[in-house]
């Protein structure tokens, strides 16, 4: 109980001191525990085993993340784990192994040494991300697809210093005690009792009136994953993301993460408050060029290792710069992969612990080089914080003020109807109030702001940001919190368009859809088309594209099923519209096109004049 309340204590001490100070709130745990710990005042005996225990935060925020991801998403990635995953490894291990050979280091701990500081951490930079908003942009993608496989390649780790090493210890015998065989079942049993038992038993149980037994069904499913997963030698972080992959597509997937959230966040931070009490800070006085020298060249080699990868993975610009300064720090397994190291005699055990602190000490530099990122990037930036929104109680909420949304809102004002206007672009408002627009600026990916904004007294959101993740996130918020609600959203493209209709809003319209289908009919009559010709074939068209994008949802995340759609379906469109042009021309004599068109243009002619 007084540990508890000391953990408490610190954290409520040094984050909000480090969020004030845009340090970020991993520091600040960190530096929680270096306050708490041996070498600050000493208030906590035993800081291993505190972190064996908070390790729990990491498998629940595994498990969240995997509830994000359908199980078609994670196959769309397997190339960017597998690929990116495996060249981030062997690039920065290529870049680290030198350092152990030049300090006099035998081969096998010189390897073992660089693939286990290659290791990035995935409580961190995750984290990071998610208090960024950047886990849907490509560099939070990239970044946790390499996680990913880190996270997998940990298990192989632990066994490659097993067989390096002069002694095969107990504790690392007992991770690879169990085949692969043995592994597999394992695996396949998850996915198995997740798929075909899990459902049935959520079901059951939050039909209970006792609210809080769904909670302690989602601990339970998560922990006896992850428990099943370590005792075949298997990470338990591992083990709960697949529950969470497999736990993706179910109705009870928000409230999952919604019952799981205040834990994961807890034991997450005590985790980082457990890593600051471990670090052997006594190392830095008696040997502080060793300790310093060693950050410097192992984060600064592994941050030019992922710039330079970045161009491989298709990141571009400070997104590169981005990735390598987010995964450029050491990761949390890499303290079990030294002690492994250690322990089998791969690795004195001096240089061990060296290793250690610098993995440690490689942790706190992450946010200190975000600071530094984000200064030189955007030097003349300003935090801005988001408006005071009056509510107004508007019928229509309107997310994003750009070219789009700016016509969606004219044309309501021109109907009576005010909507309430909200923008993340600073720019945009500032733009937008000096012509007169009432504009707030804010994220509508954030469900306060939503509320404040009065989405509880809207009949209909409209969506029309421009930017693809940001889109689905505001959906997704809505359709969670907010299930009543109308929502009409704007797509970027065919592909978008699906992932909306997936997402079961009301209206999606994709947004240089329709103009550039006057564009085509256009061109039509300039040739010589008949006029009413025209616009018959672009309502086919239009038909036509609609019938398809319903039709191919389910291939979206097969790239090779979707182009060989695509080509059967245009052929046949193209076919279709063919033969309608010949049965035209067998109708030149009717009249009936002619004066249909002369009726049409009277009526633009006229609708031309009241205009004027």
């Amino acid at each position: 109980m007084t540990q508890a309340i000391l953990f408490l204590l610190a954290a409520l001490v040094f984050v909000p001191l480090a969020v004030k100070f845009k340090l970020g709130s991993v520091l600040g745990y960190l530096l929680a525990g270096v306050a708490i710990g041996p070498i600050g005042l000493g208030l906590v005996s035993d800081p291993e085993a505190i972190l064996h225990a908070s390790e729990i935060g990491v498998v629940l925020m595994l498990f969240v993340i995997g509830l994000e991801l359908e199980p078609q998403r994670l196959w769309a990635m397997r190339s960017a784990v597998f690929g990116g995953g495996t060249a981030q490894m062997l690039v920065c291990a290529a870049l680290l192994m030198p350092l152990g050979l030049v300090l006099g280091w035998s081969w096998q701990a010189s390897l073992v040494g660089s693939l286990a500081m290659a290791l990035s951490s995935t409580a961190i930079v995750v984290a990071l991300l998610q208090e960024r908003n950047l886990m849907a942009r490509p560099v939070g993608q990239k970044g946790f697809a390499m996680l990913l496989f880190q996270d997998i390649a940990a298990i192989p780790l632990l066994a490659l210093a097993a067989v390096l090493g002069s002694a095969a210890p107990e504790a690392t015998a007992s991770h690879t005690s169990a085949g692969p065989l043995l592994q597999l079942a394992a695996v396949a049993g998850v996915g198995v009792v997740g798929r075909y038992g899990a459902y049935p038993a959520m079901r059951l149980v939050a039909r209970l009136p006792v609210r809080e037994l769904f909670t302690g069904f989602a601990l339970l499913l998560v922990l006896g994953v992850a428990a099943l997963m370590q005792a075949v030698g298997l990470s338990m972080g591992l083990g709960a993301f697949i529950a969470g992959v497999l736990l993706a597509s179910s109705e009870y997937r928000h409230a999952l993460e919604n019952d799981l959230l205040p834990f994961k966040g807890l034991l997450l931070g005590l985790f980082f408050i457990a890593v600051g009490m471990s670090m052997q800070l006594g190392l830095v006085v008696s040997a502080p060029v060793q300790v310093l020298a060693g950050l410097v060249l192992v984060v600064a080699l592994k941050a030019l290792g992922l710039w330079l990868l970045g161009r491989v993975v298709d990141l571009r610009g400070s997104q590169r710069t981005l990735l390598a300064v987010l995964l450029s720090q050491v990761g949390e397994f890499a303290f079990v992969v030294l002690a492994a190291a250690k322990a089998s005699s791969v690795m004195p055990a001096a240089d061990a612990d060296l290793l250690t602190l610098i993995a440690a000490l490689s942790m706190v530099s992450t946010p200190l080089l975000l600071i530094a990122f984000d200064r030189l990037s955007q030097p003349d930036a300003n935090t801005r914080e988001a408006d005071t929104i009056e509510d107004e109680h508007s019928p229509v909420l309107l997310a994003g003020f750009g070219r789009y949304g700016q016509i969606v809102a004219r044309l309501l004002m021109g109907a009576g109807l005010k909507p309430t206007v909200i923008d993340h672009d600073a720019d945009t408002v500032d733009s937008a109030r000096r012509f007169g627009f009432k504009v707030y600026f804010g994220d509508a990916t954030q469900p306060d702001l939503l509320q404040a904004a009065g989405v509880s007294h809207a009949k209909v959101v409209v969506v029309a940001i421009d930017d693809v993740a940001q889109t689905n996130r505001v959906v997704e918020t809505l359709k969670a919190q907010w299930p009543h609600l109308r929502i009409v959203a704007r797509a970027r493209d065919a592909v978008h368009a699906m992932e909306l209709d997936e997402l079961e809003v009301h209206h999606v319209q994709r947004e240089v859809f329709e103009s550039s289908l006057r564009s085509g009919r256009a061109v039509l009559e300039v040739l010589g088309f008949d006029h009413f010709h025209a616009r018959q074939m672009a309502d086919e068209f239009r038909r036509y594209s609609t019938g398809f994008l319903t039709a191919a949802r389910g291939s979206r995340h097969n790239e090779d099923d979707l182009i060989k759609r695509v080509r059967e379906a245009r052929e046949q469109f193209e076919s279709q519209m063919q033969q309608d042009l010949k049965r035209q021309e067998r109708r030149q004599g009717d009249t009936g096109w002619h004066l249909e068109r002369e009726h049409e243009e009277a009526s633009t002619g006229s609708a031309r004049t009241d205009g004027a």
